[in-house]
């Protein structure tokens, strides 16, 4: 049953509590029966059955017995809405990451590290994880890029032919799209990742060298010395 005036709905809802007092002699409401209620073409729409077409719809479940609002179900989200909410959920994990190794490297600085050399190992790792995840999201987006290409060109010469384009065939456009969008999303955040750790290093770097009392200038001379071909 559907009702589609906001009137009879009200009339339902707040009538339901008395009915099910008066006839609580004769038959009992079943215990979990519901009433859905979502918005349809501007209007509220209830039923004690959710239809196929409004399964993704957001949704409120209320007691038919009380009449009482018992739960509230969000609308499904989009292909494109999930992989945002995808890419946003592996950059939060990747900054909580990455706010973890600034504080225990923190913490430990002086502690752990008798040297210049100890502290950079730390920071090797964490270039060479960044690196890796770059070089991987780059490849990966020009792989999808190329799939996708010769997809518009399959759909391109079907429509150039007369004929219509397959569902399969536009579904898998919009995913291989999708998917490329979020893993550019992922290379950006990678490179600007990277640009920023080699911030950080520095800035620890000096750090470090002002609390052990070292003097930068003679860092990078010894450096350089080292780095120079022996003369004969």
């Amino acid at each position: 049953m559907t009702v589609r005036t906001s009137a009879i709905v009200l009339a339902l809802l707040l009538t339901t509590p008395f009915a099910y007092a008066q006839n609580k002699g004769k038959s009992a409401a079943p215990v979990n029966k519901k009433l859905f209620c979502w918005e349809e073409k501007g209007q509220r729409v209830c039923s004690d059955a959710l239809p196929a077409d409004a399964v993704n719809a957001a949704r409120e479940e209320i007691s038919a017995a009380s009449g009482l609002r018992t739960g509230e179900v969000g609308r499904a989200l989009s292909e494109e809405e999930r992989a945002q909410a995808a890419t946003e959920a592996q950059q939060r994990q990747m900054d909580a990451a990455a706010a973890e190794t600034r504080r225990r490297t923190d913490a430990a600085m002086l502690l752990s590290y008798r040297s210049e050399e100890d502290l950079r190992r730390v920071f090797n790792e964490r270039v060479a994880i960044v690196d890796n995840n770059v070089r991987t999201a780059r490849y990966n987006a020009v792989s999808l890029r190329e799939g996708l290409v010769s997809l518009l060109q399959t759909a391109g010469n079907q429509e150039l032919a007369g004929r219509p384009v397959a569902a399969d065939l536009a579904t898998n456009i919009r995913q291989r799209h999708a998917e490329l969008v979020r893993t550019r999303r992922l290379q950006q955040s990678f490179e600007t990742q990277r640009a920023e750790l080699d911030v950080e290093i520095a800035d620890i770097m000096q750090r470090y060298r002002a609390m052990k009392g070292v003097n930068p200038d003679a860092v990078e001379e010894a450096a350089r010395q080292t780095s120079e071909p022996a003369r004969h």
